[in-house]
């Protein structure tokens, strides 16, 4: 190996039944640089990384790392050598606190006993290195999603590897922890450790990337340095074509209101929320993160109990005290958190598809049924995965997010919630997502879309309501919406409600 390169990855393959995942691909990357991966969903890039850190084992090809062969065989194997990975998908153990988190399965001891003063001041110690503010004690379920990922990028730190991997670390924070991230990586990069980075946002990764790596349906395109490319080149090479246009919005006539909210709340997370959704409308939530977004479309659907307020549906006001009381109102609501609570990772693409529309088939079981079904939406909206009796888990991330479209496009809604729906999805299939939100306004469905990305919901939204600390600040329409009234209502001290 090459003195330039802490690792190369060469002619590797990976197969699973039914699909080749990696067709020959290569990587090589520098120490005390940034290395960023990039491809759509089901490029490759994130099973890749599995087979070097022996989560996934290559079906044939070599990985030298250090100047030496290395086969590793569990995760245990790459850490204990020097590869730590910062996840996409989370897996926290949300009943024990931060500091277990971070420290689960090497917790300093005094004999036997696991020593939590010196746990916890470790963890203190670790949180202080990178500017981060957060109890070691708190327990991981009352944590956000974007304070989670903090967690697993603290864990991964601590175990000063030589190569940290980091897959969407940007997913769910705020602007100000990017921030602090790219702080950490900067101090990792001056100590040579070499940062491998996947993620879809292109103006992050020109920002810190040293090299790129492209690939495309499971196939090695190019490795370039960031400073000999253009967003739109790496469009190009990642899709196999140009793509014109991010938000495809199509024209509507927007109806009659179908959804009215007044003066909603539940305990201190929504506060006298009010507002209404129109039959072909799309509208728009936009906040910082911990605005009350998330948790306002949880109480309409049933996950979060009412304290006040009222739900009408066409005029009539309705009780809403659980999920399967918004499912037979004809609401249904596609979760932030993919994995968390959205797929069942062990079982069928198919019956992902069906699992809120399971009653519709009958006792016994009308199969034939499902399975058309599931073949329908397969087809209709483009999910790409061997056979409907594949497992889901082993789909791409926008593949995954479509089945979960699936499933509540089989309820038949009126209504779809769709929360932070292109979270961790490359930009082909983005457009993909947006362009299926657009036809569904189209046939007259009612959509709100919780986005953190402005762009995102600017590009789809007729209009916009905006939050702030629990509250509506803004409702903004198409016509008037920019980014910089938007954030203006973000960040609004103001307990009063306008409409631009």
């Amino acid at each position: 190996m090459s003195e330039e390169f802490i690792l190369e990855m060469q002619d590797i393959v990976k197969e699973f039944p039914g699909v080749k995942a990696l067709k020959g691909v290569q990587l090589k990357v520098r120490p005390g640089t940034v290395h960023t991966l990039m491809g759509e969903n089901g490029a490759g890039k994130s099973t890749l990384v599995k087979c070097l850190i022996g989560m996934q084992h290559v079906t044939s090809g070599t990985v030298i790392y250090k100047g030496k062969k290395v086969n590793f065989k569990t995760t245990q194997e790459a850490l204990d050598a020097g590869i730590s990975m910062i996840h996409q998908e989370l897996s926290p153990v949300l009943e024990r606190s931060v500091s277990d988190n971070v420290w689960l399965g090497r917790e300093p001891k005094k004999g036997l006993i696991v020593d939590r003063k010196k746990m916890r001041q470790d963890c203190l110690e670790l949180f202080q290195k990178i500017g981060m503010s957060l109890d070691p004690d708190e327990k991981m379920k009352n944590l956000t999603v974007a304070k989670m990922q903090m967690v697993e990028i603290v864990k991964a730190i601590s175990y000063h590897s030589s190569i940290v991997i980091m897959d969407e670390p940007t997913s769910a924070l705020t602007g100000t922890e990017v921030e602090d991230l790219f702080q950490i990586v900067a101090d990792l990069k001056s100590r040579g450790v070499a940062i491998i980075y996947i993620s879809h946002k292109m103006e992050e990764i020109f920002r810190i990337s040293d090299d790129i790596s492209i690939f495309r349906d499971g196939e090695y395109i190019i490795t370039d340095r960031a400073e000999n490319l253009t967003q739109n080149k790496v469009i190009e090479l990642m899709v196999g074509r140009e793509i014109t246009d991010m938000f495809p919005k199509k024209e509507c006539s927007i109806g009659e209101v179908v959804l009215k909210v007044e003066n909603l709340c539940s305990g201190k997370a929504v506060k006298n929320v009010s507002f209404d959704l129109r039959k072909g409308e799309i509208l728009g939530f936009a906040g910082l993160v911990g605005a009350g977004r998330t948790e306002t479309m949880e109480t309409i659907f049933g996950i979060r109990s009412k304290t006040d307020g009222k739900i009408y549906k066409d005029g009539i006001e309705i009780s809403i005290r659980s999920p399967e009381d918004a499912i037979k109102n004809h609401i249904g609501m596609l979760t932030e958190d993919r994995r968390g609570n959205g797929i069942i990772g062990i079982l069928s693409v198919k019956m992902n598809s069906v699992l809120a529309n399971l009653k519709n088939y009958g006792f016994p079981v009308n199969a034939k049924k499902m399975d058309a079904d599931t073949k329908l939406y397969i087809e209709r909206l483009g999910i790409k995965t061997p056979a409907m009796a594949s497992l889901i888990q082993n789909l791409s991330g926008g593949n995954q997010q479509k089945v979960l479209l699936a499933r509540w496009l089989l309820t038949d809604p009126d209504i779809l919630i769709v929360d932070e729906p292109t979270r961790g999805i490359d930009v082909g299939a983005k457009t993909e997502i947006h362009n299926i939100i657009s036809e569904l306004a189209a046939m007259g469905k009612a959509i709100i879309v919780i986005s953190s990305e402005l762009p995102e919901v600017m590009g789809i939204a007729d209009r916009v309501v905006v939050m702030r600390e629990s509250k509506i600040t803004g409702i903004i329409k198409r016509s008037e919406m920019t980014q910089e009234i938007i954030m203006k209502y973000a960040t609004l001290d103001t307990e009063t409600q306008a409409e631009a």
